[in-house]
């Protein structure tokens, strides 16, 4: 027996279909070897070259074992976990577990989850390589490094629970930073002035006021712009040129990690790690039907905009044969991938372009057939052939008798383009905005006289930043060097998880946890949340990666400096704490007269006196009381809404308490207010699984049928 190890179960079943029965392909379930999460301290041996001491997760501990039988009973054994650094990371480890030598030819990679690929695959295995595997151990040592001293540093100056990052510190300092230009912003003022005009045609079309005989001006006030509505009056207008043209738009490349993940959140609304977690489905393989499981997508993981030639060949013979050979470029589109990507696969794209999203969707989640539609189409418009659009630009003057005679004029541009060959629009519209100037304009020919139907003034007020959405950040991240594909989504997860951030509506907003930690790191640390210094880590990790530097000798060149800071900044701030707006309360301490705040615990929010420790006293945060109107089957107390540790509401009589002490009555069964049972007159409650309205009393049993109130949809729990 032969035997494959990848991570999921999802890859395994789909590679096992095509690799039949001489092999056996099994899952690792991600990780099986880490830094332990909690004991042990750092887990590395400073002294000793930043020597890991890694263990094996409890929650491993069975799949391991299982695992190791397999290998005793393996003739050959093939590490194929993804072909990234993580991934080669994860295969060496799997050597280390079991004994295998590392050199040995059993590493294989497969870009593309799909017959072809896997045999590919399977037909090139190699040793493992130690510099892949060094740079991915680097980077987690790294972040280890300033996770592990940094947080406790951070959580005991402003609040338990908070957190430091390498990344994840620098992207909330881009988020408080612009929310700083935001309110430093002054809003300056200025006025369009836009003319309706008609010409021979009769067609109204619109142009814009652009300056006059003096050359461009800009409107910045209403006295301003009333001055030339004055000039305006009685004034004739004439076509004083027109210049026609040609332009072409040419499409976006494939994607690659952070432009799918750009493009999801435009388009689709997805959050980047919902759009990993699709994306990771479509290239483990989905379920077709009469097919089996299919790799859709090539890996998702990317900084590479590179496409293979078959996968080139398949694209221009799909299109040549579903749109035309016009509709294919005069030669093939390659794109060029950014100076510094990784480019170790090919950009994002389907498998199999004739595999249409109309021929799987059948087969796919509705998450699903949205991205890989999304993958598909701008996969195959990369290689379609430019949109042309014909293009009008006409400059017109406007003056009245006298402005005339003095050889004054206002002048006025519009502008329109038609669409002469649709070319890869046909299938991946241009982006919002591109191709300004709308619509064609009407025939006209220079010296026409046009006339103005309206004139429309408008008073407007320049915009500060945008706040940045998931989709801006991660592109910022990228242009500034910080983080890696495989990161991003990682990043936006952390920073909203430990509310540093907010996400309203798709804008990211700091929170006062966010911006308070991000003032005492760059006062404090300022390398830490420095965009340049991070991407030059990055760019050590690289070098790594490409084996022109060890990672003990980056780990050294940083440990030093860096926890001579963090002993500078404890010994200077040993009695400084700072107190969140947030966590103030109204409430005074009964023993001593002090303030209550707010503290944050193991178990969650606490009242804690501010004079702590000279005052001990403490108090639980009573939640909200939440009435139902409904009184207690068994009581006759109110009857509560309430919230469990996990976050689900259910309903308990205001007597009742945990371990059933007191009353003792609750319920997840909504009561419906005010209807009482038609047998004993106790309250009505609503239970879900069957649509039926019950009475809870101890010797009632009456229940009916309601599915009116069933709630229309799917309902997978009531959250608080």
């Amino acid at each position: 027996m032969k035997l494959v190890i990848v991570e999921s179960p999802a890859k395994a079943k789909t590679i096992q279909k095509y690799l039949g029965a001489e092999f056996e392909v099994a899952a690792s379930y991600g990780h099986v070897r880490d830094l332990p999460v909690k004991g042990d301290g750092l887990a590395i041996d400073v002294k000793k070259g930043f020597m890991p001491k890694y263990v094996i997760p409890e929650e491993k501990e069975k799949r391991v074992a299982e695992l190791k039988k397999l290998v005793k009973k393996a003739e050959k054994i093939y590490l194929a976990t993804d072909p990234d650094r993580e991934g080669e990371a994860i295969a060496w480890h799997l050597t280390q577990i079991f004994g295998l030598p590392e050199d040995a030819e059993q590493r294989v990679t497969f870009n593309e989850i799909t017959k072809s690929g896997v045999n590919a695959g399977m037909g090139e295995p190699r040793a493992l390589d130690m510099d892949l595997v060094n740079a991915q151990q680097g980077r987690r040592l790294l972040d280890r490094i300033v996770g592990y001293k940094l947080s406790p540093f951070v959580a005991s100056k402003i609040r338990r629970g908070l957190s430091a990052g390498r990344v994840q510190s620098v992207a909330v300092r881009m988020i408080v930073d612009r929310e700083e230009q935001i309110r430093a912003f002054i809003p300056q003022e200025y006025w369009s002035l836009d003319a309706k005009l008609t010409g021979a045609s009769q067609k109204v079309f619109t142009a814009a006021f652009a300056g006059d005989e003096t050359g461009k001006v800009k409107l910045t006030s209403k006295e301003q712009t009333d001055d030339y509505l004055a000039r305006l009056t009685d004034a004739e207008y004439a076509v004083r040129s027109v210049k026609k043209g040609t332009r072409k738009r040419s499409p976006a490349p494939p994607f690659t990690t952070s432009t799918l993940q750009q493009e999801a959140s435009a388009k689709l609304g997805f959050q980047s790690q919902r759009t990993m977690r699709v994306a990771q489905e479509l290239y483990e393989g989905v379920t077709l039907y009469g097919q089996g499981s299919t790799g859709l997508i090539t890996y998702m993981r990317t900084d590479s905009l590179r496409i293979s030639q078959e996968a080139l060949d398949a694209a221009s013979g799909f299109i040549k044969g579903e749109y035309g050979a016009k509709y294919l470029p005069s030669k093939t589109r390659v794109f060029k991938s950014r100076a510094n990507a990784q480019d170790g696969h090919e950009a994002i794209r389907p498998t199999d372009p004739t595999r249409t999203p109309d021929s799987v969707k059948g087969s796919l989640s509705l998450d699903q057939l949205k991205l890989y539609t999304l993958i598909w189409k701008r996969f195959l418009a990369s290689q379609m052939a430019e949109c042309l659009q014909d293009t009008i630009k006409a400059e017109i003057t406007a003056a009245n008798a006298a402005d005339k005679s003095a050889g004054k004029y206002v002048l006025f541009n519009a502008s329109g383009y038609a669409v002469k060959f649709d070319g890869f629009t046909c299938l991946y519209a241009l982006p919002e905005g591109d191709g300004e100037g709308g619509k064609m304009l009407p025939p006209l020919r220079e010296g026409e006289n046009v006339k103005c139907k309206e004139l429309l003034p408008a008073q407007h007020f320049t915009e500060p930043p945008a706040r940045y959405t998931e989709a801006t950040l991660i592109k910022a991240l990228e242009e500034n060097g910080i983080g890696r594909p495989s990161t991003y989504a990682t990043i936006m997860s952390t920073i909203q998880k430990r509310g540093y951030v907010i996400r309203q509506s798709k804008a990211l907003s700091p929170t006062e946890a966010g911006e308070v930690s991000t003032r005492l790191l760059k006062d404090r640390f300022p390398n830490i949340v420095d965009t340049k210094f991070t991407a030059g880590m990055e760019n050590e990790l690289d070098n790594i990666a490409f084996g022109k530097e060890s990672y003990p000798n980056m780990l050294q060149g940083f440990y030093g400096g860096f926890m001579d800071t963090l002993a500078k900044a404890k010994d200077e701030m040993k009695d400084v704490k700072i107190l969140l707006e947030e966590d103030k309360t109204d409430q005074i301490c009964e023993l001593c007269g002090k303030p209550m705040i707010i503290k944050h615990g193991r178990f969650g929010r606490f009242l804690s006196c501010s004079a702590y420790p000279e005052c001990s006293n403490a108090k639980p945060i009573k939640p909200p009381r939440v009435e139902t109107g409904t009184p207690c089957p068994k009581c006759g107390g109110m009857v509560l809404q309430r919230t469990s540790k996990k976050g689900r509401v259910f309903f308990g009589c205001e007597n009742w308490k945990p371990r059933n002490e007191g009353c003792g009555f609750v319920t997840w069964n909504e009561p419906l207010a005010g209807e009482k049972c038609p047998k004993c007159g106790k309250a009505l409650f609503f239970q879900k699984k069957g649509a039926l309205a019950l009475c809870l009393g101890a010797d009632c049993g009456f229940q009916e049928e309601r599915p009116e109130l069933k709630p229309k949809g799917k309902v997978r729990g009531k959250k608080a």
